[in-house]
């Protein structure tokens, strides 16, 4: 049975060491997984934007936004032959990560950890300590 891993990523230094780290220990594994690259997008309030914009606007805007933190991370996936789907999402991102892990039927999820310390995450929260929370599959926290 071939490994799913989820791999998100924010356009961040700490993601794209996650995706390295990922390349640089992809024969820990038996056959080659199955990636999925997810990209988070925070939602705009919708409440006086849809009045001024369309629907079709609006998702054109989040894939563009989106586009911007996943090319360089696709660029470097094909560089080293490695095949992944790419999944763009809105919402809140450790909600979104820990549902498509779920509905993806991932075996392990791959993310940067920012490295803030534990006042800040405290203070400010954070989207892989909330993960941790939620996921029903092991993460593997790359700082």
């Amino acid at each position: 049975m071939t490994m799913k891993i989820l791999l998100p990523v924010d356009g961040s230094e700490c993601s794209m060491r996650a995706v390295e780290h990922l390349l640089t220990h992809i024969s820990w594994f038996r056959e080659m997984p199955e990636i999925h690259l997810l990209h988070v997008q925070p939602p705009i309030p919708i409440g006086r934007v849809q009045a001024h914009i369309g629907k079709d606007t609006l998702h054109d805007y989040y894939r563009e936004e989106s586009q911007v933190h996943l090319t360089p991370v696709q660029a470097r996936l094909d560089a080293a032959e490695r095949f992944h789907t790419t999944h763009i999402h809105v919402g809140q991102p450790a909600e979104v990560i820990s549902k498509m892990a779920d509905e993806l039927h991932c075996d392990l999820i791959i993310m940067g950890a920012h490295g803030r310390g534990v006042l800040a995450s405290m203070v400010m929260g954070s989207v892989a300590t909330r993960v941790l929370q939620l996921a029903n599959c092991p993460v593997l926290l790359v700082k």
